[in-house]
């Protein structure tokens, strides 16, 4: 491998894992993160994970899945532009909806509401689960056992973690493992942040045009799409509108990441830093986009909430998903008998059912591990006689 900038992660200077592993003699330690992540049972069940759509809507709309792969595509194209490690800021791209709940946001939002009398629900502390608890494939430890930079990148790729702020899992770990939450992580971890907003803002677009939310005169009001609207039109007037929207969507991903390139290289050359210490103590991120792609962003999110995201369509599906979930939490929070005997095995403390915030916690781990699919199953087996 070349040579890389010294401000990236480097893996040779690695922190390690916290079980001390014997290094592999044909990867290097971020493969082994990503390849491990790629292998477990959480990443395969995004395959059947609402992004915005239910599965059952549609097969051509994006899943969890297909979602991590477009994120972790553009992880890599940036990491390979600013000379820093390809291989970590794709693990993390791929790691980073782990946590996600069956039926998306609702999903997750429902499972909060339920478990906010025993320190809540947070996609993000689930994935920190998933990858240090609840993944239990490797005889030597739970989890995956990731390197101290993978876990500090998923811990902190949107910015350092105030105290207060700090969910349930992750404190405890954190007495276990120092993870520097007061500061930023490494580059890599916030190029995979951006790239999951790049991703998301222009592929929920795409699905939301498919699904016939919003029509293409809408869109050039927008000034992230004005311009290229009016020169794919220009240069192919005879278009149909499924290619424009794919140019439209490619063009707008190639801004995107221009944008970030400038700014990022701005800031590098500004701060001028020598480590990926410089980085992570940095007053500012590294990683970002400018002002004004800020600001049209902000105008696409708000767009999208209004016309798809709280669109009836969407919020009928939504609805029914939130009572999902609820009843499935409160059917096996109240009888645990319910719940696979594999599954209550699982946790060793003879007292996990009868304490109520380790009860909660255990029915919240498997509901959340739950596909769409598998959710609508195991409601058809308690609820026998309802059709929601």
């Amino acid at each position: 491998m070349h040579d890389l900038a010294p401000f990236a992660t480097q893996s040779s200077r690695s922190r390690g894992r916290l079980i001390t592993e014997a290094p592999s003699p044909t990867r290097g330690p971020y493969q082994r993160d990503r390849d491990r992540i790629i292998h477990s049972s959480a990443f395969r069940r995004l395959r059947n994970k609402t992004q915005v759509f239910i599965e059952s809507e549609g097969d051509y709309f994006r899943t969890r899945l297909t979602h991590s792969l477009e994120v972790a595509q553009i992880a890599r194209a940036i990491a390979r532009i600013l000379n820093v490690d390809e291989d970590l800021a794709e693990a993390m791209a791929l790691a980073h909806d782990l946590g996600h709940t069956c039926f998306g946001h609702a999903g997750e939002k429902a499972l909060n509401q339920c478990m906010l009398p025993y320190g809540g629900f947070n996609h993000n502390d689930q994935t920190f689960r998933l990858l240090t608890l609840l993944e239990k494939k490797y005889a030597a430890f739970d989890g995956l056992n990731l390197t101290w930079e993978m876990l500090e990148g998923v811990v902190k790729h949107n910015g350092p973690l105030a105290p207060e702020k700090t969910p349930t899992t992750i404190k405890a770990f954190q007495s276990i493992w120092n993870l520097e939450l007061q500061t930023f992580a490494g580059i890599e971890a916030q190029i995979a942040a951006l790239a999951d907003d790049i991703a998301y803002n222009t592929h929920d677009f795409d699905d939301g045009f498919n699904a016939g939310f919003f029509a293409m005169d809408e869109l050039e009001a927008l000034p992230i799409f004005d311009s290229i609207v009016r020169d794919t039109r220009s240069r192919y007037p005879k278009i149909e509108a499924r290619r424009l929207i794919h140019e439209i969507v490619r063009e707008a991903i190639g801004v995107m990441v221009a944008d970030l390139l400038v700014e990022t290289k701005t800031r590098l050359a500004k701060l001028k830093p020598q480590s990926a210490e410089d980085i992570r103590a940095a007053s500012v991120p590294m990683v970002a986009f400018s002002e004004s792609v800020e600001s049209n962003l902000g105008d696409l999110r708000h767009f999208l909430h209004q016309h798809m995201y709280r669109a009836e369509k969407v919020k009928i599906m939504t609805d029914r998903a939130a009572k999902l979930v609820t009843a499935l939490f409160d059917s096996f929070f109240n009888n645990p008998a319910l719940l696979p005997v594999t599954w209550v095995q699982r946790f060793s403390d003879k007292t996990t059912l009868e304490e109520l915030p380790s009860r909660a916690r255990m029915v919240a781990d498997y509901i959340a591990g739950m596909t769409d699919r598998f959710a609508e199953q195991e409601y058809k087996r308690l609820f026998l006689n309802d059709n929601l």
